[in-house]
């Protein structure tokens, strides 16, 4: 073979093997999740029975016939809570624009049920979009859910005899058949959730 096509054959190689390599790293993209940390069968939630923003009793059937994105907080919670419920606005958003179907369901668990009325709950929901669920009710049912889901909260006493709670900030997913399916940590990114949710939405 004379140098200048042996030349031209390796240049032609070498694209042909940067282009698959190329490829390979965009399908692996897209079939891996890049954040969410996904259970292969899914955890069975436990039994509870709450309340919804309606004041209906509900129990864990609540959570099946949709994907839901489920994230424990509370209504006058100053930072995390609205910044991760705005985030998860904009997911919903992003996806819709994207055509994704189905869409997720926003949850918001309440830790602080002293205050976080299903009147208050559902106000606050209702402020980061429509077809929001706020769950509320019974502090020792909510330890039922969190427990089981390994959810962290205590109740920090402050000054002026007013007290914040301390909480988790992961983001749960459960699928439609009830089931805790993925997982969501901090640092959580819009982005991610766009990224992530279609590839565990579709899998099996």
């Amino acid at each position: 073979m004379r140098p200048r096509n042996f030349i031209i054959a390796f240049v032609a190689g070498a694209a042909i093997a940067v282009g698959l390599l190329f490829t390979l790293d965009l399908v692996g993209k897209k079939v891996v999740p890049v954040q969410a940390t996904v259970l292969p069968a899914g955890n069975e939630l436990p039994d509870f029975s709450l309340l919804n923003q309606d004041g209906d009793t509900i129990d864990r059937r609540i959570f099946e016939g949709q994907w839901d994105l489920v994230f424990f907080g509370f209504t006058h919670c100053p930072d995390v809570c609205p910044t991760t419920m705005a985030m998860l606005k904009q997911v919903r958003e992003r996806l819709a624009s994207q055509g994704q179907e189905p869409l997720p369901r926003i949850v918001l668990v309440s830790v602080d049920p002293e205050r976080d009325t299903p009147e208050a709950i559902g106000k606050y929901v209702d402020y980061f979009g429509e077809g929001n669920l706020g769950i509320t009710g019974d502090l020792t049912e909510i330890r039922k859910l969190t427990g089981d889901l390994g959810i962290y909260f205590a109740k920090i006493e402050t000054d002026n005899d007013n007290y914040s709670v301390d909480h988790s900030s992961v983001v749960l997913v459960i699928n439609p058949q009830g089931r805790f399916r993925a997982l969501f940590s901090a640092p959580l990114s819009v982005d991610n959730f766009v990224h992530d949710l279609p590839l565990i939405i579709a899998m099996p």
